[in-house]
């Protein structure tokens, strides 16, 4: 018998089991719908006591607790802080995005103003948020929240406006040709286009976005106006307490705490939302290493969750694509049809004149304002922005030098990243804030040590956004260009020359331009501290911003304001709008 004829007779192999599908039933699934719908009450019962403890009435200057024990309902307080702050900076961060890289005149106008909101500090937006807020709701607790919000609001959303606007500007060519051809309405444009090319981009500076919210919230929750002081209980709170009264323990017991939840919220929500961002790269081949997440698995043989997407989630966003088309398609064929009606002009020349009127109303009362300050106040006052300016480029150059090398090595070893990104996510979230007094405890004894302590607490403040940007560039590189640099065996000065610095730079600006304004911000903290019953401070522009704060001296507060987002316009409007421009230029990824 020969050889064909025995392999005929050989039985075939079998075939390879076939995957369980999502959603499907196994011996773990009753248990993984228990939990599901376990977390679901709680999360049911957590919104009904936030609401009872936000409508209560006003409780300005509440004691903070220094007992341990009291700290998991404070990370509960502040989670939900966060969490609202962060949807609220992500819905206006997309729309202002969007519409700055859609329209040439409104580019124009929203770019600089993007730049002189990120520049003004935290404490400067203070005195009017919370006043409005509690004339609002005088007699209830909810005014102070939410001016305790939007608080971390502001620290959280220009970051994402930021890189969402650069993603849109370096979108291919190609691919809004074919959006093009195939006649996409806005909504298919933005929902298969726009918003899944920025998909990583945001994810990673989201997570730095959160992480620069627990940076402000030990200011956020317990801050100081005029001869009022609001408190409110939460993480922030008990750590600014702790550091007022010299308590290293309870420092030690709320930074764990704080760590903890942040190390709970990188496994629960940030790796599967990361993993769920991969498959955004834009690539023509599929990547070698992809990332896995334990709680997608898991999620995945839960059956409710399966069946909540596809008989629910998944038709809803289906009829809403379908609907915002068709409605697309009606309106151009009607286009041609109708006459330009005046209405609309008018209504955008009274908008106009809403702002102009507005604009000269505040200007008027901040020329009032300003009119007590002599002239030896603002020699001062440019002194004190000369100091921070040295700080503020130094932590730059200092974080650069490390982050760019360490974000790109993360970003191209798939094995490195899981354990890497999860050391960053927490390390960028722990508060230097939080950490300060624990430096100050050991510099202060030193010679010029305060100014080492404000450089540090500047850089921890600075770093990551660069670092979490450089990520987001190195992991958006396809892994074709990848491949074609081992085909042609660069070496490392060609693969560094031609391919990474090429790939990251648009990530790189956006990351350098955020961290300017977060070293700005960070400079209020870092130049002027409340430590063991007395006030600690260095000379520099945030020092002050925060003493004028304290003391109530509000022309001073607006002056120092006014000279430090002058300073950030300059440069962002003379060095990183030239860079912004080149990266959609020269290095836009596109055939």
């Amino acid at each position: 018998m020969n050889a064909p004829a025995l392999r005929a007779a050989e039985p075939a192999p079998l075939p390879p089991p076939a995957k369980q599908p999502a959603g499907s039933r196994s011996s773990w699934g009753f248990l993984i719908d228990i939990v599901v719908f376990l977390f679901v009450f709680a999360a049911i019962f957590g919104l009904y006591a936030i609401g009872r403890a936000w409508l209560a009435p006003a409780r300005p200057e509440a004691q903070i607790s220094q007992d341990p024990r009291d700290l998991p309902l404070y990370a509960f307080y502040s989670l939900v802080r966060m969490a609202v702050a962060y949807a609220l900076s992500l819905v206006l961060a997309v729309a202002y995005g969007y519409i700055a890289a859609s329209s040439r005149r409104a580019e124009m106008i929203l770019i600089p103003l993007l730049d002189i909101l990120q520049s003004i500090p935290i404490l400067s937006f203070l005195p009017a948020i919370m006043l409005a807020m509690v004339a609002l709701f005088p007699h209830s607790q909810f005014g102070i929240e939410l001016g305790s919000i939007l608080l971390i609001f502001t620290g959280q959303t220009w970051n994402i406006a930021f890189s969402f606007y650069s993603s849109l500007k370096n979108v291919p060519r190609d691919l809004r040709e074919a959006a093009i051809i195939y006649r996409f309405s806005r909504w298919q444009r933005f929902a298969e286009l726009d918003l899944p090319f920025s998909t990583i981009g945001l994810v990673w500076n989201s997570m730095v976005s959160v992480a620069g919210g627990w940076f402000s919230l030990m200011a956020c929750e317990m801050f100081v106006l005029g001869n009022r002081d609001f408190r409110l209980p939460g993480l922030g709170s008990f750590l600014q307490t702790a550091a007022s009264n010299g308590n290293t323990r309870a420092i030690l017991w709320g930074v764990g705490a704080m760590i903890a939840l942040i190390v709970l919220l990188d496994q629960l929500i940030w790796r599967p939302v990361i993993v769920w961002a991969d498959k955004f790269k834009f690539e023509q081949v599929k990547s070698s290493a992809a990332a896995h997440s334990t709680l997608f698995h898991v999620l995945g043989r839960a059956s409710v969750v399966h069946r909540l997407y596809q008989r629910l989630i998944r038709p809803f966003f289906n009829w809403l694509t379908i609907t915002l088309t068709q409605r697309a398609f009606r309106a151009a064929e009607t286009f041609g049809a109708r006459k330009p009606g005046r209405a609309r002009t008018w209504i955008g020349f009274l908008l106009v004149a809403a702002i102009l009127v507005g604009l000269g109303f505040a200007v008027f009362h901040a020329a009032r304002e300003l009119s007590d300050l002599h002239r030896e106040d603002y020699i001062e006052l440019l002194r004190s922005a000369a100091l921070t300016f040295l700080r503020v480029n130094s932590a730059l150059l200092l974080g650069a030098l490390w982050t760019v090398p360490a974000g790109v090595a993360i970003g191209f070893h798939p094995r490195l990243a899981p354990f890497a990104q999860s050391v960053v996510q927490t390390a960028a979230s722990v508060p230097a804030t939080a950490l300060f007094p624990i430096l100050l405890l050991f510099l202060l004894r030193l010679r010029g040590g305060l100014e080492i302590a404000a450089m540090l607490l500047m850089l921890l403040g600075t770093q990551w956004y660069i670092l979490f940007n450089v990520i987001a560039g190195a992991t958006a590189i396809p892994t074709d260009l990848k491949e074609a640099a081992q085909v042609f065996r660069f070496g490392s000065w060609d693969r560094w020359r031609y391919l990474i610095l090429p790939g990251i730079f648009p990530y790189l600006v956006t990351g350098m331009v955020t961290a300017s304004g977060g070293a700005w911000n960070a400079s209020i903290f870092a130049e002027y501290f409340h430590f063991q019953g007395r006030i600690v401070s260095t000379a520099g522009l945030g020092s002050t911003i925060s003493g004028a704060s304290d003391t109530g001296r509000f022309d001073q507060l607006l002056a120092a304001t006014l000279i430090m987002a002058t300073i950030v316009v300059l440069i962002n409007r003379f060095l990183w709008r030239r860079l912004y421009r080149l990266a959609s230029s020269r290095f836009k990824l596109e055939a």
